[in-house]
C-alpha cells in the first residue's frame, strides 16, 4: 500500500465518524441555513456537535465563537481575490505552505506559531496560502485552516486528501477559498462531481496529477486549476522536469501549478520561463527565519 492510499484509507476512518456526529445531509443544511443568514463560517466546536439544531443554535444564529470577530469581513469568507484570481496575475504566483510535518521530511517545525507564519507570509507579499488539515502524517488541524483564512486577506487552499463530498462542505464552513483534488485518490467520476459540488459552494479547486494520463483527466472534466506534483509519492524522491515535461500538456487557457521541490531563485525562473503560472513551496519557506528575506530571494530573478 501507498504512502497515499494509507492516507486516503485513514481519512475515510475519520470522515465517517465525523458523520456519525453531524451527517452531510445535516451539513448541507447548515451551510444553507448559514448562507441564508449571512453568517460567517463554522468552528470545528459546531461541526462535532450531534445535531444540526445543536450547531445552528451554536453558530448559526449568531452566537460568537471564541476568538472570532462575527461582524469581520475576513471572517465571513466573503471579499478579496479569489484562489483563482490570485494565482492568474501577470508572472508567477507563489503559494506559501503552512504545514508542521510531512511523511517524508518528519518534523518541519517544532515550534509551529502557524498564525504568525501566515501572516509573515502575507506581510512578504505571497500570493496565496497552502494549510494542511491531514491531522495524522501532516500533525494539521481545521482550526489551523479556520484561524487563517480569518486572519489574512489571501486566499486560502484547504490542503488535505479529499475523498468524500463532506469534505468540501467542510472547506467551505472553514472559509477556505479552494480545495486540493488528488486526480490518483479519485478517478474521472468522482472527480467530476468533486468539481460541480465546489463550483455549487464558491471554491475553487486545484486538481493535482502526476502523469500524462492524470492531466487527460482533470482537462476532460474541465479543471481550470492543474497542478503537478513533483513528488513521486512512493519513493518521496523529487523532480522538478515532471512539471516541465508534463507543462505543454495544459492549455494557456488553464492555469497551471508546480508542485513540491522548489527552494532556488534559478528553479523558479526555469518555471516561469516554462509558462507555469504558479509554485507551491512549503519546507523551503516554512524552515526560513525570514519569510520576506526567503521570499525576495525566490522572486530575485523573476521578470
Amino acid at each position: 500500500m501507498s504512502i497515499l492510499e494509507e492516507i486516503a484509507r485513514e481519512r475515510r476512518k475519520v470522515v465517517e465518524e465525523e458523520k456519525r456526529l453531524l451527517s452531510l445531509l445535516e451539513l448541507e443544511r447548515l451551510f444553507e441555513e448559514r448562507e441564508a443568514l449571512g453568517k460567517a463560517g463554522l468552528s470545528q466546536e459546531a461541526l462535532g456537535k450531534a445535531t444540526l439544531k445543536e450547531a445552528i443554535n451554536k453558530e448559526a444564529l449568531g452566537k460568537e465563537v471564541p476568538g472570532e470577530d462575527a461582524t469581520s469581513p475576513k471572517s465571513s469568507g466573503a471579499g478579496g481575490k479569489s484562489f483563482y484570481q490570485a494565482l492568474a496575475k501577470k508572472g508567477l504566483s507563489i503559494i506559501g505552505e503552512v504545514k508542521k510535518a510531512s511523511p517524508s521530511k518528519g518534523i518541519i517545525a517544532e515550534d509551529f506559531p502557524y498564525l504568525q507564519i501566515a501572516k509573515d507570509y502575507e506581510a512578504a507579499g505571497i500570493d496565496a496560502i497552502s494549510c494542511l488539515t491531514e491531522p495524522k502524517y501532516f500533525l494539521g488541524k481545521d482550526q489551523y485552516l479556520k484561524e487563517i483564512a480569518q486572519a489574512v486577506s489571501v486566499p486560502v487552499l484547504r490542503k488535505d486528501f479529499l475523498i468524500d463530498p463532506y469534505q468540501i462542505y467542510q472547506a467551505k464552513l472553514l472559509e477556505a477559498k479552494a480545495i486540493l483534488l488528488i486526480v490518483s485518490l479519485l478517478g474521472e467520476r468522482e472527480l467530476k462531481e468533486f468539481l460541480s459540488i465546489a463550483e455549487k459552494l464558491g471554491l475553487d479547486a486545484l486538481v493535482e496529477c502526476h502523469d500524462e494520463e492524470e492531466i487527460r483527466c482533470a482537462l476532460s472534466v474541465g479543471a481550470e486549476i492543474i497542478g503537478v506534483n513533483n513528488r513521486n509519492l512512493k519513493t518521496f524522491s523529487v523532480n522538478m522536469e515532471n512539471s516541465l515535461s508534463l507543462r505543454n500538456l495544459v492549455p494557456k487557457g488553464q492555469l497551471f501549478v508546480a508542485e513540491s521541490g522548489m527552494s532556488k531563485p534559478e528553479e523558479l525562473r526555469i518555471l516561469e520561463e516554462a509558462g507555469v503560472d504558479a509554485v507551491l513551496i512549503g519546507e523551503s519557506l516554512m524552515r526560513a527565519e525570514s519569510k520576506k528575506e526567503k521570499l525576495q530571494e525566490l522572486r530575485r530573478l523573476l521578470g
